[in-house]
């Protein structure tokens, strides 16, 4: 059937085709009863409103970009896409995505390609907290990294988990529960958040006057291997040496550790409390016990991200603006934490 023209909803609601216009623009205001008529009327005739005549007037497209790596093959690019979605959905905006598997120069040849589409601005996201280098993104094309820092000179807003406050979370729950000798399954990744994490394991145990001896932190892949690994160099020691409490770099390497254990005849959490990070459903609610772990804040990361962009899209002075934002994380409380055995 031929397209619906602003001019039958003007003559069917009794109005201008300007009239029409300002009701579903919002540009000027029309009286409510009136704009309550035009929307009947466009209801009832199957119309909706030329969007791409609405960019060109505004000098927008109500299109924005999200380009990102790895979207297929990891279970956190579903949170961040849902959160940058619902901010989009709230500002009558679509959201274009491109997946480049973690190819650089296709996502490069992507981002012109968002770029030629004339998109308002664009979500660069990472699966993982990573350094990005510069995008090649115009400079008149807002850019806001999700999951992702800066390099340095490259000026941009961006948002990341707390890395440092992931670590002070977990240590301080297990310092609740009368541990003090926890140790640190962590990666060998020479990454933000490995970094941030051992800081931050490193600064909470010296707030509570507890040294942080070598043998304490174990490096292995980040992966259910890599902690059976960790969790074998860290546990197979004499009781009075081996830690009642490890703090893991992830879910996966968590659940590593639960196997070290097992296979070592300790008990979790009766002999070794575990926290790890993610709260990978897969992995934390599969385990038994369950796993205690700090989620990471995908969703909301998406959301902030969003939010920036489209403020700087609505406010040119904004364009110039740049921050790098760290969300705090949440605990989420199963069954791996109890008390130290006596």
């Amino acid at each position: 059937m031929p397209r619906v023209g602003i001019r039958a909803v003007a003559r069917a609601a009794g109005v201008s085709p300007t009239t029409v216009s300002h009701a579903f623009s919002g540009t000027r205001a029309v009286r409510t009863e009136t704009r309550d008529r035009v929307l009947r009327a466009a209801a009832a005739l199957g119309y909706t409103p030329d969007r791409v005549a609405q960019g060109m007037r505004r000098g927008r497209t109500g299109v924005v970009g999200f380009a990102s790596d790895r979207i297929a093959t990891t279970p956190f690019a579903g949170r961040i896409i849902q959160g940058a979605q619902e901010v989009a959905r709230e500002h009558d905006v679509l959201l274009m995505v491109a997946d480049s598997e973690g190819d650089p120069d296709l996502e490069a040849r992507q981002l012109r390609a968002l770029t030629a589409q004339r998109v308002d601005g664009i979500l660069i996201a990472r699966m993982f907290h990573q350094v990005v280098g510069r995008s090649g993104v115009p400079g008149d094309v807002p850019v806001v990294l999700v999951d992702a820092a800066p390099e340095p000179g490259w000026h941009v807003r961006a948002v990341v988990p707390d890395e440092r406050g992931i670590a002070s979370t977990a240590v301080r729950r297990l310092l609740s529960a009368g541990h003090r000798r926890i140790a640190l399954a962590s990666t060998v990744d020479d990454a933000p958040a490995r970094i941030g994490r051992e800081a931050g394991f490193r600064e909470e145990l010296a707030a509570a006057g507890l040294s942080v001896p070598q043998a304490a932190i174990a490096r292995a892949t980040s992966d259910a291997e890599g902690g059976r690994t960790a969790g074998r160099a860290l546990l197979d020691r004499p009781r009075h040496e081996r830690p009642t409490a490890i703090f893991c770099f992830n879910d996966q390497m968590a659940m590593g550790v639960f196997q070290a254990a097992a296979a070592l005849g300790l008990d979790v959490p009766s002999d070794l409390s575990v926290i790890g990070v993610d709260d990978l459903e897969l992995i934390s609610g599969g385990l038994v016990p369950g796993l205690t772990t700090v989620a990471l804040p995908h969703r909301e990361m998406g959301r902030w991200g969003m939010r920036a962009l489209l403020a700087m899209v609505d406010d040119a002075d904004a364009a110039g603006e740049t921050a790098l934002v760290r969300l705090a994380c949440e605990l989420v409380e199963r069954g791996s934490v109890a008390s130290p055995s006596a």
